[in-house]
């Protein structure tokens, strides 16, 4: 049985491969806009579906078993969505917005099973708190490049992991990818890979 990502986020390939998950790319082009009035949770779930549906359509073998993975991830302030900053004054918006404050991540999963339309659409959110930033540290922080490529402008996993003090939650899912969560996922549509079986393989 094949695994796809549907996703070009190298921190979700980095998360299963550093869990033994073995797994092939399909990027994907999906539209992100936000309908108006959705709530994240409805967004994150129906984004990580539109992801799958697509790496899905795009993937023409009729006879493999195969799961098809889907991702989306955001951080919610004040119950606002903040993305990817688009400008240095955007993610300074960010930031100053994080700091000493708490802050939700969410993450919406879609698991795919071809042949067949057997599916899992779930959501994860971890609570993270964030240390007071300086003027100072924001700005050293934006001229690093690290918050542009992230949702909420930091990445917990790099620079950004300084200014958290605390998780409740999975910290995977911080990073993009809920780990645990998609294990149990795997599990429930048949995957068998293990990481006995991969290294027997290498």
């Amino acid at each position: 049985m094949k695994l796809i990502l549907a996703s070009a986020s190298p921190r979700r390939a980095e998360i299963l491969r550093n869990a033994g998950i073995q797994f092939e790319i399909r990027k994907t082009d999906v539209d992100e806009s936000r309908i108006v009035g959705e709530l994240p949770g409805d967004y994150v779930r129906r984004l990580a579906l539109a992801k799958a549906l697509s790496a899905a359509t795009e993937y023409r073998d009729p006879l493999d078993e195969t799961l098809i993975l889907g991702a989306d991830t955001v951080v919610v302030v004040d119950a606002d969505i903040l993305g990817k900053p688009a400008s240095q004054d955007d993610a300074r918006s960010m930031l100053r917005r994080l700091s000493g404050r708490i802050h939700e991540v969410h993450t919406g999963l879609a698991l795919l099973r071809k042949p067949g339309a057997e599916q899992r659409v779930v959501e994860e959110i971890t609570r993270v708190h964030f240390a007071p930033l300086t003027d100072r540290e924001i700005e050293d922080y934006i001229a690093t490049g690290e918050p542009f490529d992230k949702a909420g402008a930091y990445g917990i996993q790099g620079i950004g992991g300084r200014y958290v003090t605390r998780i409740e939650g999975c910290y995977f899912n911080v990073m993009g990818l809920p780990l645990a969560r998609l294990w149990s996922l795997l599990r429930e549509l048949g995957w068998e890979n293990s990481v006995g079986a991969q290294r027997a393989a290498k």
